[in-house]
């Protein structure tokens, strides 16, 4: 009991500590009391701006679906535009609107209907399409489509619609497939076939030829547009790394595989549009 007493005296002076301890816990209890009602009333918020998501969501769907039923197609784009970058979207609502988003804004490209990326041109004296596609950095052909003309013949005074914005496109091997923009807005997504055992190059290139019809020289072969075993289809736009490029294919069945020699291949009704729509100096970004 002695050996006992000093130790008891030594804590003494720490038991108004050990109260005062006491007292400073009950406002942290009481503070994680408080708690539990704040992140019910969290919920509660977040569960009311899904719903109020989820109203713009269908509002914004049913506007997209009159303006179309209007033929008011560049609003329709526009509301298409703003549910895609402004409305949370599972996944299979996000590629079902962007499909129909692409879909919409093909068919405007190809319409006389003046979008962000396009203008109305007066044709002048002296105007040829080759002219005011150089002028605009377009193509003929493209304008041509656009305007349903079926010969270059041209007069002044005529209007024509005609790209002014810049094309560009990107290949993305682990999915096999092509995207076309114009300026920012998607405009198509095309099923492509890549090089086998990752032998597409993967950056930045430009297209710096095309060719219709074209020629393959393959190990000192020479191999004929129209043949079988001619595997560059119909079109070819070369890059400015010699021996790849866009092409098509004699072999449809394998498009969305890789299995080129490293070349994006297309199917050749795919290719020839694209090779209508991009003009020399296009750049390709390519990646895994």
């Amino acid at each position: 009991m002695d050996d006992l007493q000093p130790m008891s005296s030594w804590l003494k002076p720490f038991g108004w500590m050990l109260l005062g301890l006491a007292v400073l816990c009950r406002p942290v209890a009481a503070a994680e009391e408080t708690a539990k009602p704040a992140e019910g009333q969290t919920a509660e918020k977040k569960n009311t701006e899904n719903a109020a998501e989820l109203d713009l969501f269908q509002k914004t769907l049913k506007e997209i679906r009159n303006y179309k039923r209007r033929g008011q197609y560049l609003e329709a784009a526009q509301k298409y535009a703003f549910i895609l970058d402004e409305i949370r979207l599972s996944t299979k609502d996000r590629k079902k609107l962007t499909q129909d988003y692409e879909k919409l804004n093909t068919k405007l490209l190809f319409s006389r209907t003046i979008t962000p990326g396009s203008a109305l041109h007066t044709v002048a004296e002296g105007d040829s399409l080759y002219t005011i596609a150089k002028k605009y950095g377009t193509t003929s052909a493209l304008t041509r489509r656009i305007n349903g003309l079926t010969k270059d013949v041209i007069y002044p005074g005529m209007k024509l619609k005609v790209i002014t914005g810049t094309f560009y496109v990107r290949v993305d091997k682990s999915q096999n497939t092509l995207r076309l923009f114009l300026d920012d807005t998607p405009i198509k997504t095309y099923l492509v076939a890549t090089g086998k055992n990752n032998s597409t190059p993967t950056g930045e290139f430009t297209v710096t030829n095309k060719l219709e019809d074209p020629t393959w020289y393959k190990s000192g072969a020479v191999i004929e547009p129209g043949s079988p075993d001619n595997h560059l289809g119909t079109r070819w736009l070369g890059f400015d790394q010699p021996g790849y490029g866009i092409h098509g294919t004699t072999e449809p069945n394998l498009i969305g595989q890789q299995v080129s020699h490293g070349c994006v291949r297309m199917h050749n009704n795919d290719v020839e549009e694209l090779y209508e729509i991009l003009p020399y100096g296009v750049k390709v970004a390519i990646t895994d």
